[in-house]
């Protein structure tokens, strides 16, 4: 037996297209919402007359049954109260946002967040995180792919005690633009959060953590030289807040994708390509250290990855695949070598079936499936011999 449990991951079922539909629906609405919306759907407007001229106010619900109100502006202001209408509508598509992603969960069995890590999502997105193209990494990232695949992914449901967020460090530059401190966003939605300084250097902070042991984190990919490992890079769009320094990272978060959490009326995010996230996390199952739980973590990433690669394979869309595939295993030995070092905790049915897919991939995309270990399957196609399709550079920022 190999690390991985032995299992078979036959056809894996798809996603009704009535529901993929859905989604797509919420995903475009969700996306509108995010653009137009100033005040949270939670509250209400309503209007008040003082001295004989009537005025807008917002009344905001807090925690104990209070609420909160916050002046807007006179009735007979046109813009104002045209804004206000907007609202109304906003709120209505927000109850309707609502019902499709019950839908979507009671019905076509899509996974959701548990509510806390959900709320931390919402909590982020609102201060402007995924505006400021942040991405959504980890396990719930990988929760979002049975809806953009449109297949039920086994282990989608796996619950987690921890949130990664990841921006490149030249991007948190290039903004010019913060979210509000991120100990203030975290707080409301559980004041116990509290900063968890790090060991390197104590003035700056990529870790928060609740009472209840829930994790927040923020990385970054490290391009440099591996003395930047372990020490904290300062990002001025986070709030206040650092970054973890990690290699292979601008690797996943290059070119990510937009999904929805479905929690909520549907939270809009980036999360990693499929694709990028399948090859991924075959590099850093690899790579884990043996403590406390990483023999743990590296079969869950494996799995993930083994699971994912499957998924993508089935529809269709092995020539991503393996474009990903072959930009990780050109980055040199280390890459290799970890690629390499997943592919043999396979079982070997397993590894037979992917390794058929990402040759083909390959030789659709122009490559030598030979050049890249996946030799014995299918010999280079004439455009592979000839190099009618030379994969395009990439360069990651940052």
């Amino acid at each position: 037996m190999t690390i991985f449990a032995k299992m078979v991951i036959t056809a894996m079922k798809p996603v009704d297209h009535t529901y993929q539909t859905l989604y797509s629906e919420l995903a475009q609405r969700a996306l509108d919402a995010e653009f137009s919306a100033e005040f949270s759907v939670d509250g209400r407007f309503i209007t008040m007359e003082v001295r004989g001229r009537r005025y807008w106010y917002f009344d905001l619900p807090e925690a104990g049954g209070g609420k909160k109100r916050l002046y807007v502006g006179p009735v007979d202001d046109h813009e104002i109260t045209t804004r206000v209408e907007k609202f109304k509508d906003l709120k209505a598509d927000a109850r309707a946002r609502r019902k499709i992603v019950s839908t979507l969960v009671r019905e076509a069995y899509l996974p959701r967040p548990d509510p806390f890590a959900g709320d931390i999502i919402q909590a982020l997105a609102n201060a402007g995180f995924f505006r400021l193209r942040g991405v959504l990494i980890g396990t719930l990232a990988f929760q979002c792919y049975s809806a953009l695949l449109g297949v039920r992914l086994t282990g989608t449901a796996l619950q987690t005690d921890d949130a990664d967020f990841a921006q490149f460090h030249s991007i948190s530059v290039a903004v010019d633009d913060s979210m509000p401190p991120v100990l203030d966003v975290l707080r409301e939605i559980d004041p116990t959060f509290r900063e968890i300084p790090h060991a390197a250097d104590g003035r700056l902070v990529t870790r928060f953590s609740s009472r209840s042991g829930f994790r927040v984190e923020f990385l970054t990919p490290n391009t440099g030289s591996a003395e930047h490992e372990g020490h904290p890079s300062r990002m001025p769009a986070l709030g206040g807040a650092a970054a973890e320094p990690l290699r292979f990272l601008d690797f996943l978060i290059y070119h990510p994708a937009r999904a929805v959490v479905l929690h909520g009326a549907g939270v809009p995010v980036l999360v990693p390509s499929p694709e990028r996230f399948a090859v991924h996390k075959m590099i850093v199952g690899s790579r884990r250290r043996v403590d406390d739980d990483g023999t743990v973590k590296s079969r869950k990433d494996r799995r993930q990855a083994e699971v994912l690669m499957t998924a993508l394979i089935e529809t269709r869309r092995s020539d991503a695949l393996a474009d990903a595939y072959m930009e990780a295993w050109d980055r040199g030995p280390a890459w290799r070598e970890a690629i390499e070092e997943s592919q043999r905790s396979l079982d070997e049915e397993s590894w037979q079936r992917l390794r058929s897919g990402l040759a083909k991939g390959v030789a659709s995309v122009g490559g030598d499936p030979a050049a890249y270990g996946l030799e014995d399957v299918m010999p280079p196609t004439p455009a592979s011999a000839s190099g009618r399709r030379a994969r395009p550079s990439r360069r990651c920022p940052g």
